[in-house]
């Protein structure tokens, strides 16, 4: 099964989570904390303190889908910062998967005329 993430509405919770939680808890974490109806169809992104899992949650029709992806050799870029929670684009999401840190890469940079 593969998720049309074209389609799909991304959020990702930034800082880290006991990574023993699975649908239920992340479920209520997605509601509590990051104030956000989980039974929306957006998918929504966790991450555990070593970086190396990865879990997603997403309502499909009649119940709750819990992906899970381990990393082996790298690590998973996130954000620590207590910042609210952040949407990603479709690009970003696969870059994220692919092990990309798309998070530390170059910003806009805004030029002004000099008088």
């Amino acid at each position: 099964m593969k998720l049309d993430f074209s389609q799909t509405r991304i959020f990702l919770r930034p800082g880290f989570i006991d990574m023993r939680k699975a649908t239920n808890g992340l479920s209520l974490m997605t509601e509590m904390e990051m104030g956000m109806d989980p039974f929306s169809g957006n998918l929504f992104l966790f991450c555990g303190k070593s970086r190396r899992i990865l879990k997603a949650i997403y309502w499909d029709r009649n119940g709750f889908c819990l992906w899970q992806k381990r990393i082996e050799k790298e690590k998973f870029p996130w954000p620590v910062s207590a910042e609210s929670t952040r949407e990603l684009s479709e690009n970003e999401i696969k870059m994220l998967l692919d092990g990309i840190d798309f998070f530390s890469a170059h910003k806009s940079v805004r030029y002004e005329k000099s008088g």
